[in-house]
């Protein structure tokens, strides 16, 4: 037989031996070291997670804050605008009385100068009238009608007039 295949007592004890000191050996330097690469991975992976979480809630926090940013500068808006459309309507009808009461002071001008018109008219008219009255009177008397006498001819016509009036 073939002594490299015969089971040989100290071989195997120095296969164990050496095997045990690989172990330590493997142990030492590269399983601790491994491990604590492991362990620092870990930790590492554990405090981004933990970040990615705190970040998320951050994210959510944020988003609740904007959305009620949002509906108070909607609510603002709507006030503003509801303010701007009461401040438009005041305006238009402020504007709208202003119009009125210049049309009713032109109308009241207007009313005015159309008196003032008429009763100079009517002046103008008695005094033409008298003035003929007293032309066509001096023709007829064959003699001038002072003044006097034209005007106190004219009132008493006209208190005659202003009495046949009816009342």
């Amino acid at each position: 037989m073939n002594p490299l295949v015969q089971p040989d007592i100290g071989l195997y004890i120095w296969t164990i031996i050496v095997f045990l000191g690989l172990l330590v050996a493997f142990n030492h330097l590269a399983w601790k070291p491994l491990k604590a690469t492991l362990q620092a991975r870990e930790d590492s992976i554990r405090k981004s997670l933990d970040d990615a979480r705190q970040a998320r809630e951050e994210l959510q926090r944020l988003r609740a804050e904007s959305a009620q940013m949002m509906a108070a500068a909607r609510a603002e808006a709507d006030m503003i605008l509801s303010r701007t459309r009461d401040d438009a309507n005041r305006f238009r009808d402020e504007m709208k009385e202003k119009a009125q009461a210049d049309a009713a002071a032109i109308v009241k001008n207007a009313e005015q100068r159309i008196a003032m018109e008429t009763g100079r008219a009517l002046q103008q008219i008695r005094t033409e009238a008298v003035e003929f009255s007293v032309a066509i009177a001096s023709k007829i008397l064959q003699r001038n009608v002072s003044k006097e006498d034209n005007e106190r001819l004219i009132e008493e016509t006209f208190r005659q007039i202003q009495s046949t009036r009816p009342s």
